[in-house]
């Protein structure tokens, strides 16, 4: 059912790709009234022909774009032979409104085709993952490529109009981040495309795609495809949660207290983006240690009357007012946790 499902090349046999994935060949037998192979341990065959002159109207069903599909002419089958097991075990699954049965079955092979295509066939350096929406939007529309933080720009819009362009009608949302975005986390992707792109800078319309999967419209056929680079293009200041130790102790007492269970998701501890240095550092020990009012004395000698609310410090070049004398040699090691990708969140 796995390999059935899949967009394979014309030019592979699927009976082959079943067994590379089982680790053993398929086990095949002649069909009864088709010249054609078929699995041996099959739970049931249907045999017969496909009419490749004419076609005839199916029914309205539901389909995994969450609408139903309306009548169309398509193919048929007359059925010849029905073969099955002794103990034959009849498998379906719905394929409606996503996430579903069969949404859940292609979604690996498709998003393993996306890297591909971008690793291999484009030969573009730091793609991690490419993740495709799957509730309600049924893997096509939206897709999230996750990019290495050090790429250049041009390789990020490569991934992005490559994730675009490998079928006629897939990815109408494109959305790269870096590794530290949850791609299966919308909230968190939501969170990158807020702060960490520009519009008039980071968002490019691709036309003329082929509206694909989805209500056909009867006004116009084509669509298109808006294409969104998320990633950080420099240093930010650290995600404002405590530190990974700090919410691992506070995540151990709460399961002491026989606490319902904890599902966190990323990011539930802060982290460094790269804005962050030594006297920064120092004050927020000092917070954790509740000796704030020391900060506060250090801050208040600082006062001035020339400046506008709100003027960043960083732009005045005057160092970190409130950090103080207190050097790390005494204050012990300053380092933020590490942090590679999302996985670890």
């Amino acid at each position: 059912s796995y390999t059935a499902v899949q967009k394979c090349p014309e030019h592979l046999d699927e009976l082959a790709i079943a067994g590379a994935l089982a680790g053993a060949p398929m086990n095949v037998v002649k069909a009864k009234t088709v010249d054609l192979m078929v699995p041996a341990e099959a739970e049931v065959v249907v045999e017969g022909f496909v009419s490749t002159e004419l076609l005839e109207p199916e029914a309205p069903f539901g389909e995994s774009h969450g609408h139903v599909n309306l009548q169309e002419y398509n193919c048929y089958m007359d059925v010849t032979c029905i073969t099955r097991r002794k103990d034959a075990v009849l498998t379906s699954w719905i394929s409606q409104v996503t996430p579903s049965e069969s949404s859940a079955i292609k979604r690996p092979a498709y998003e393993a085709a996306q890297i591909e295509h971008l690793r291999d066939h484009l030969g573009i350096k730091g793609v991690l993952h490419v993740s495709t929406h799957e509730p309600l939007t049924s893997l096509h529309k939206l897709i999230i490529v996750v990019v290495d933080r050090d790429i250049p720009r041009t390789e990020i819009w490569r991934a992005l109009y490559g994730v675009a362009s490998l079928r006629r009608a897939e990815g109408k949302w494109v959305i790269a981040v870096n590794e530290d975005i949850d791609p299966n986390n919308t909230d968190a992707v939501f969170w990158a495309m807020s702060y960490r792109s520009k519009p008039h800078r980071d968002v490019e319309i691709l036309k003329h795609k082929d509206e694909g999967h989805g209500p056909r419209s009867l006004i116009d056929s084509e669509d298109g495809a808006v294409l969104i680079d998320a990633t950080l293009k420099e240093n930010f200041p650290p995600v404002s949660l405590p530190k990974r130790e700090f919410m691992e102790n506070a995540k151990e007492i709460w399961e002491e207290l026989d606490m319902p269970k904890l599902r966190p998701q990323a990011p539930w501890f802060g982290y460094d983006l790269g804005e962050w240095n030594e006297g920064l550092e120092l004050m927020a020990r000092r917070a954790t240690r509740s000796e704030y009012w020391e900060t506060g004395k250090i801050i208040a000698q600082r006062r001035r009357s020339d400046l506008e609310m709100n003027t960043e410090i960083r732009t005045l070049g005057e160092g970190n007012p409130g950090a103080g004398e207190t050097t790390s040699e005494n204050e012990g090691t300053l380092t933020w946790d590490g942090l590679k990708d999302a996985s670890q969140l």
